[in-house]
């Protein structure tokens, strides 16, 4: 026959498991691709090129 555990040691294991659990998370919200340098073209803002008329 099993012998029962007590209830400390119990709320113990749990608070172990929750404690992991976040950090689980933590790590794996902070473990996402690293930001390209320079962005691609296609994402770059547009150049407007206004032409400048000479006067005189």
């Amino acid at each position: 026959m099993q012998e029962r555990t007590s209830t400390t040691e119990r709320y113990t294991r749990g608070f172990a498991a929750a404690v992991v659990a976040v950090a689980t998370l933590v790590l794996a919200a902070n473990a996402g691709p690293a930001r390209a340098a320079d962005p691609a073209p296609a994402q770059r803002p547009a150049q407007h090129v206004i032409p400048q008329q000479l006067s005189g």
